[in-house]
């Protein structure tokens, strides 16, 4: 009667347990849609605003061509007027040195003279039309500039909130780390022409420049050797390895004379292994958590013991 009794007793708190690993199961699949659908919906904003202001870019880049054809319009202008008043001062001195041959020779020169006014004029009206045109095309540069700027900007804060953030300082790494999400894997890389093994990706410094804050590295990836220059300070540089599911993230944090200090970010679980996760604990039954967590000693057997 006692052995009945605490055979239900059991098949209660297992019952129990599996109504609550249910409910926080059901409570982490809403949690995990609602993420899903935020960050699509901020996804979907950050390409709105991208093509927004790649089609800014565009209508600058050509309003500039447009300008550029104007502008050497009239520098080809500029430059016949200039060669035609040259012409004539120099006609207009020759025929001053002669001013006093022939009355003939002295009207020749007046009407020179004339020539050289209405010139200098002319010359004047475009030189001003010059100048108004390359402030035009000044003011446009700068907005293109703003423009390109303000995309990159974008693109760059819109691919750093989607695939994680940057770390600084060791500090903020510690805290990249404690999330879970990726393995973090920190070097200090001397300038060598030798090739150094960092988590997945072979390094090697070619070149620091501390005043420009900027290096030269050399990569092999899944065999394959390429390169990056003038990298910036805190800039990532993304590689995508075969039988990854997200990409590999190289950042540099501090550049000294010869000297990078940095580290390599890479997905904590491959995809073959994450499937494989997933299936062991569809299948691990409940009592094993049970007994697993200690919170419950193993079952008796239903047969009674001699």
């Amino acid at each position: 009667m006692q052995e009945h009794q605490g055979m239900d007793e059991h098949e209660h708190v297992m019952g129990h347990d599996a109504t609550g690993t249910n409910r926080w199961l059901v409570i982490a699949i809403v949690a995990l849609l609602v993420v899903a659908g935020l960050a699509a919906g901020y996804g979907y904003r950050q390409q709105l605003l991208v093509g927004h202001l790649t089609a800014q870019q565009t209508v600058a880049d050509l309003t500039i061509t447009q300008m550029q054809g104007q502008l050497d319009a009239v520098t080809s202008k500029l430059n016949d007027m200039t060669a035609a008043q040259v012409q004539a001062q120099a006609q207009a001195q020759s025929l001053g040195t002669k001013q006093a041959e022939k009355k003939t020779a002295a009207g020749g020169a007046r009407t020179g003279a004339k020539r050289a006014t209405v010139t200098d004029k002319r010359f004047k009206q475009l030189q001003s039309e010059l100048t108004e045109q390359q402030k035009q095309l000044k003011d446009t540069q700068d907005l293109v500039a703003k423009n390109r700027a303000d995309l990159e900007g974008n693109i760059s804060s819109t691919r750093d909130e989607l695939n994680g953030s940057i770390a600084k300082t060791h500090e903020e790494l510690v805290v990249l780390e404690k999330r879970g999400e990726r393995s973090y894997t920190e070097f200090d890389l001397m300038k060598a022409k030798q090739f150094q093994r960092v988590g997945p990706v072979t390094l090697s410094l070619r070149k620091a420049d501390t005043k420009h804050k900027n290096y030269d590295l050399e990569m092999i990836v899944d065999d394959n050797q390429m390169g990056k220059k003038k990298v910036n300070l805190y800039e990532p540089i993304w590689i995508h390895i075969e039988n990854e599911s997200q990409p590999v993230q190289i950042v540099v944090n501090r550049i000294e004379r010869n000297l990078i200090h940095g580290y390599v970010s890479a997905p904590k679980y491959k995809p073959s292994e994450l499937a494989t996760s997933g299936a062991t604990s569809a299948l691990t039954p409940v009592a094993a958590h049970v007994r697993d967590n200690g919170s419950q000693t193993q079952p008796s057997s239903s047969q009674p013991q001699p």
